[in-house]
């Protein structure tokens, strides 16, 4: 009997679009959709994947950056979209397609093949967001993207897990000196309901991780206003502080998808085409 494991693979991450494909023995979910639904398929496809083998598409909030690949992607396919109400009613009226819905309460545990999923509130500028533990395989993967300030519920959700997968959205310097943005525009970046900053980010990690944690995935990362060295370098700065010298810290991009990266045991990847 194969013993199960469970890989996680961003496909994209960043204000372009976001979305995540997580395996666990044959079962195949896609956190959030932000993509077209050309690149959506693309990048499933260099990784082994097609839409036909997904389970469930997991919604973390209504955003077009992180939902926007639903609509087309579900014309000529029957696949389950599992999202709460609030967000549910700020999608339905956008969707031309016939949407299978799956409706949970945040706060909610469901099955999901061979996953157990439970949903969590976060704090962003959305109808109801949610972040997401997935366990499977013993293992225990933490899921955040979009979230303006640390909560209590936040840091218990993220404890004792085995990977993380979490934003890192802007370095404070560089947000501070970019002229692209108006004043407005930094403010709600950086308000208790925008996205969280590299420091905040590493802050909450080296609180939450314990000796299991084997991978942390910062997302999200802006492209004007931070730089992925500098976030990799300063989440495992503050992981070696406390102890924890051997996990794997990488950032998702915005137009490549990562390899596979095995969570359950020691992390390992699985090069696609693009890695190459």
């Amino acid at each position: 009997m194969l013993q199960l494991m469970m890989k996680m693979a961003v496909l994209g991450s960043g204000s372009g679009g976001n979305a995540t494909l997580v395996s666990c023995g044959r079962t195949h979910v896609l956190v959030d959709a932000g993509l077209s639904a050309k690149q959506l398929v693309i990048r499933m496809e260099s990784l082994g994947i097609v839409p036909e083998q997904l389970d469930g598409i997991l919604l973390t909030h209504e955003h077009s950056d992180h939902a926007r690949g639903v609509d087309v992607l579900l014309r000529k396919r029957d696949i389950p979209v599992y999202a709460n109400a609030l967000t549910r009613e700020a999608l339905s009226d956008k969707m031309k397609s016939t949407v299978p819905w799956r409706v949970f309460r945040s706060g909610q545990d469901f099955k999901l093949g061979e996953l157990n999923v439970q949903a969590f509130c976060i704090p962003h500028d959305a109808a109801e967001p949610v972040g997401f533990v997935i366990s499977g395989a013993a293992t225990r993967l933490s899921m955040v993207s979009d979230v303006g300030h640390v909560t209590h519920l936040m840091r218990e959700s993220l404890r004792q897990s085995d990977g993380i997968y979490i934003e890192a959205n802007y370095d404070p310097g560089m947000l501070e000196q970019d002229t692209k943005r108006p004043w407005a525009t930094k403010q709600r970046i950086t308000s208790r309901h925008g996205h969280l900053s590299n420091e905040q980010t590493a802050d909450l990690l080296a609180e939450v991780a314990c000796e299991k944690l084997k991978v942390v995935m910062l997302s999200h990362l802006s492209s004007d206003c931070n730089c992925p060295d500098i976030a990799a370098r300063l989440v495992a700065e503050r992981l070696v502080g406390r102890g924890l010298p051997n996990v794997l810290v990488q950032c998702a991009h915005q137009h490549e998808p990562t390899g596979w990266i095995e969570i359950t045991g020691r992390p390992s990847f699985e090069l696609t085409a693009e890695s190459v």
